[in-house]
């Protein structure tokens, strides 16, 4: 089994601390993001460690890791990024986005599922929503599951409230034959999506996001499993996440959410 990072954007919403740094650069509590996830990864036992980089890609060098680059990350988005390190797909692979933090019990329940497509999700996520913007009608996006928590649909913007079972976190699962598959389904759209909307975020096939390809997925046939859990993740999004994070590990607040080693 790989883990692959995806660390091509800019982060935009965290310009204040990473205008010169991808966000995955971003330190708390004296590692990088990415450190930490590249330590939460060997813990588990994967040592093959991937990460795609695109804006200043020269700031990430760890040792005994596979670099591949976006290099067109300013027009494009995660299922490029995904796509620039498909050499990898000879295995079963775990992607992470790069701006957050997820418990190793957390991982560790990923890397045993054994469905082609898992998804991470977090049951719990109107606690950490509120803790973190103080109302939970808020940079939502839709997530529904049927009776056998498999995923039916994701990623509308701004949907009811009712129409959100759950949240998607970032972190996901694709078995080999899972790879295999989405690559068909890429190379299937891709010429026909160069201009238009291609799935629910409305973006092109390009700039499309991991819960655009998810919803290919699904639409092909396939059941992609919803790993639930109840918190045990933080995201570092915006320059608020990154403050407040900092604010609730001096408070420990922060262990209401994640349990980190710090």
């Amino acid at each position: 089994m790989k883990a692959v990072i995806l660390a091509a954007g800019q982060g935009t919403r965290l310009k204040k601390y990473t205008e010169n740094l991808p966000k995955g650069m971003l330190k708390f509590a004296g590692k990088t993001i990415i450190e930490r996830q590249i330590e939460t990864y060997q813990k588990c036992g994967i040592t093959a460690i991937i990460v795609v980089r695109g804006f200043a890609a020269d700031k990430i060098t760890y040792q005994g890791v596979r670099y591949y680059e976006n290099a067109d990350y300013e027009n494009t988005n995660m299922v490029e990024s995904l796509m620039a390190a498909r050499q990898e797909f000879d295995d079963d692979i775990i992607i992470s986005y790069s701006d957050i933090l997820f418990e190793e019990d957390m991982l560790g329940k990923m890397m045993e599922c054994r469905e082609d497509f898992a998804v991470a999700v977090d049951a719990n996520w109107q606690e950490y929503w509120k803790a973190r913007y103080g109302k939970v009608d808020f940079d939502t996006e839709s997530l529904s599951l049927d009776e056998n928590e498999n995923i039916t649909e994701l990623g509308m913007e701004a949907p009811k409230l009712e129409d959100i079972d759950a949240r998607y976190i970032g972190l996901l699962k694709f078995s080999k034959s899972g790879l295999q598959k989405i690559t068909e389904i890429l190379e299937r759209d891709y010429e026909a999506y160069q201009d238009k909307p291609w799935k629910q975020s409305g973006k092109t096939i390009r700039k499309a996001y991991m819960t655009d390809l998810l919803q290919a997925v699904i639409e092909s046939g396939e059941h992609v499993k919803a790993v639930k859990f109840r918190n045990g993740w933080i995201e570092f999004d915006t320059n608020e996440d990154y403050e407040t994070a900092i604010k609730w590990k001096e408070t420990g607040t922060l262990n209401k959410f994640i349990q980190l080693n710090i």
